[in-house]
């Protein structure tokens, strides 16, 4: 097992599989225009399959595909196959935005993705418009409905932002608890792509669970699943829901995740400006253990703690300015995949 520097191991890989994406969220994608990664660039399923096996023979047990919108990578299916062959690796999972996932759900499942977690921020559709300048909430639903068929347990993450979609906090909850679903609701972070991020708008994990208890009685903890990033809880009939408070309450010292982006950009953080290119050692020749020594050095010598810092800051701000993410795709949330 590798420890960083506060002893946490390195368990958790985000794999980004493309920067793409199909909607443009307010708290993500908010611009006009973007610097897109090199199509060149991107690592092929070989050469993720290569480093995954790399992360896991280092004791990562959990992956997660990511984007951008991981349906929009050409196949994935495949990738998904290559995947599950690591058989140290307990859960395989995928977040998506649902509007592609009716016509891979099966194909994935049988590929061996074993778990979906689907965005969903708001049940109108005039609002989902506004929210990601596309009117694609009727392909979103159609997609979680698939979800709750081929993925049972799927998940459900919804950014809150006070003043665009907070009033409808207790209708997520009764619209996951029909589909089946766990919702997790999360605070409106100022990483990367939220140019438009204000203090103001975030809405508190207390004031979240006060909202619920309001509207259906007292809640009571739920076991946490560990080094998640969510505190769960159950409605008094025992449906069981989450709130990841990463603004106000961050979890950082329980932080097992490392991100990798669609062309080979190892992240310790979700806050970190400057990665680990692994992709030049990969295509430059290096041997197994020249890359697994890179990977090893950059984790032992992790001390993050990106989002507690934050709480510090004074007069709290985006944490990147747009002409600098103009400049630099990789500190794009899209890029990275959150």
């Amino acid at each position: 097992m590798v420890l960083d520097t506060f002893q946490r191991p390195l368990r958790n890989l985000r794999l980004s599989v493309t920067d793409r994406c199909n909607l443009r969220c307010q708290y993500c994608m908010p611009e006009a225009e973007y610097a897109w990664l090199p199509k060149q660039d991107v690592l092929t399923f070989e050469e993720i399959d290569r480093l995954v096996g790399l992360f896991v023979g280092l004791g990562v047990d959990k992956l997660r595909l990511t984007g951008g919108e991981p349906l929009l990578r050409t196949n994935l299916p495949a990738l998904v196959t290559a995947l599950a062959r690591h058989t140290t690796v307990r859960d395989l999972a995928m977040t998506t935005n649902g509007i592609l996932l009716g016509p891979f759900a099966a194909a994935l499942n049988a590929a061996g993705l074993k778990r979906v977690t689907v965005s969903l921020d708001t049940l109108q559709r005039e609002r989902f418009t506004k929210m990601t300048r596309q009117d694609e909430l009727v392909r979103t639903l159609a997609g979680i409905d698939t979800a709750a068929q081929t993925f049972p347990g799927f998940k459900l993450d919804t950014v809150v932002i006070r003043g665009v979609n907070d009033d409808e906090i207790v209708d997520l909850v009764h619209f996951a608890r029909r589909h089946g679903g766990e919702i997790r609701f999360i605070e409106y972070m100022d990483v990367g792509g939220a140019t438009g991020w204000t203090a103001a708008q975030v809405v508190s994990r207390a004031e979240i669970l006060e909202r619920i208890a309001d509207a259906f009685g007292p809640i009571a903890p739920a076991e946490k699943e560990t080094a998640a990033p969510a505190d769960r809880f159950r409605l008094p009939d025992g449906t069981p829901f989450g709130v990841i408070a990463s603004t106000t309450a961050p979890f950082c010292r329980d932080c097992d995740r490392a991100r990798l982006t669609a062309d080979g950009v190892l992240y310790t953080c979700l806050y970190a400006t400057r990665g680990l290119d692994l992709r030049a050692p990969l295509r430059g020749g290096a041997s197994d253990d020249e890359i697994r020594a890179l990977i090893t050095g950059t984790w032992t010598a992790r001390a993050d703690r990106g989002a507690e810092m934050r709480l510090g800051v004074p007069d709290r701000r985006p944490l990147i300015p747009v002409s600098t993410l103009k400049r630099n795709p990789h500190l794009e949330m899209h890029t990275r995949g959150g």
